[in-house]
């Protein structure tokens, strides 16, 4: 076996199955900054988030990541700005298979999140798929395309439901100590 490849799956295995579940935001956080690519100034990420490959997930500061998160970094790259708020156990995904493929090829694609995003409850990221500046996912969605700056989508395929205040000032502070 490959060494990187096991020493990758025994980094994975220990915070999706061991430190992601400790109640100490400040364990965690230890632990996310030598095992993503980047993690930013005042991100938060709560119990029961997993990481398929960290090594290709980059969160931006003051990143607020809810409980029960999936980033899947296996093959494709996730990018998430600053202020970016996703909801409990939204997923994103950067890798599926082809559905035309003969035979049931790969088929994916980078995650990019531009600045103060929300992404609500269960929502669903699809690969390959770019949520401009500003945007807000529904509760629930499954986002197959890409989304403009400060629109809103919601619904299954998410679809343009109106548009959100462009005006925005806030900066994301949270991180609860047993969360």
């Amino acid at each position: 076996m490959n060494l990187r490849l096991f020493s990758g799956s025994v980094l994975a295995y220990s915070y999706n199955h061991l430190i992601g579940h400790l109640p100490s935001h400040i364990i965690r956080i230890t632990y996310l900054k030598a095992y993503l690519a980047e993690i930013g100034k005042g991100t938060s990420v709560q119990m029961g988030c997993r990481f398929l490959n960290g090594r290709k997930v980059h969160l931006g500061n003051r990143n607020v990541i809810n409980f029960g998160c999936l980033f899947d970094g296996r093959h494709y790259h996730i990018r998430t700005g600053a202020d970016v708020s996703i909801g409990p156990e939204a997923t994103l995904l950067t890798l599926g298979h082809d559905p035309q493929s003969p035979e049931f090829g790969d088929k994916g694609g980078d995650i990019i999140i531009g600045d103060r995003v929300w992404i609500a409850y269960r929502a669903i990221i699809l690969p390959g798929v770019t949520i401009g500046e500003g945007a807000v996912v529904g509760a629930g969605s499954v986002v197959t395309k890409n989304v403009e700056s400060y629109s809103i989508v919601a619904g299954v395929p998410a679809k343009n439901i109106g548009k959100r205040n462009s005006q925005l000032i806030y900066n994301l502070h949270y991180s609860a100590f047993l969360l």
